[in-house]
């Protein structure tokens, strides 16, 4: 098999496993989804960073000494079927890199990142990746069982929570954060997030 060293190797309508992820030793950053290549953005801009460390900030704060842990992108978060064991790497069709995500199973925790769903992903949306996020991957994390999803609008200043439904297993909206406000996540009722800070210039 020849060594992927250039995107322009692959086949962008090709299908293709973590395993093949795996190997691809190019610049490029990208993600995969159902198998497909997504190529992310470039780097992100300033707005983007200083909100992902100012959430980052309390978050962690909070998981110190917590058996949950958070990590920020770059970090690979390979998902399945939650109601599925553990697949080999070349049964899996989906990695991504959330922009902060939280785990408190350990046994997910691998070499290369986590394997299987987070208990909670934070994407902060931008023009070139808010229909990935908003809508493709919205309905991946929800299919693989990640508990809660905030979707963080910069230029708005606001934060869109949904937490899964434990009957239907579907998003339900379960809150709506703006500006100064504090947003409390669902699973850690006990972490209250001040927005003016995330937000602040």
């Amino acid at each position: 098999m020849a060594q992927i060293t250039e995107l322009s190797q692959l086949d962008m309508d090709g299908t293709y496993s973590y395993a093949d992820y795996l190997t691809w030793q190019f610049e490029e950053t990208v993600e995969l989804i159902r198998g497909k290549i997504m190529l992310m953005a470039p780097a992100p801009n300033l707005k983007h960073q200083r909100i992902s460390r100012d959430l980052l900030r309390p978050i962690s704060n909070y998981f110190h000494k917590h058996p949950c842990q958070v990590f920020h992108a770059p970090f690979d978060v390979s998902l399945y079927d939650s109601r599925k064991s553990k697949l080999a790497d070349r049964e899996i069709f989906s990695v991504v890199q959330p922009d902060l995500c939280v785990i408190c199973d350990p046994d997910k925790l691998t070499v290369q990142g986590c394997s299987g769903a987070p208990d909670w992903v934070i994407e902060i949306l931008s023009p070139n990746n808010s229909k990935r996020d908003a809508r493709i991957k919205f309905d991946l994390y929800e299919e693989n069982g990640v508990s809660e999803y905030w979707l963080v609008y910069p230029y708005e200043q606001s934060v869109y929570q949904f937490v899964l439904n434990d009957d239907s297993q579907k998003y339900q909206l379960h809150g709506m954060y703006a500006q100064d406000g504090l947003a409390v996540p669902y699973l850690f009722p006990d972490l209250p997030i001040d927005l003016a800070d995330v937000f602040a210039e």
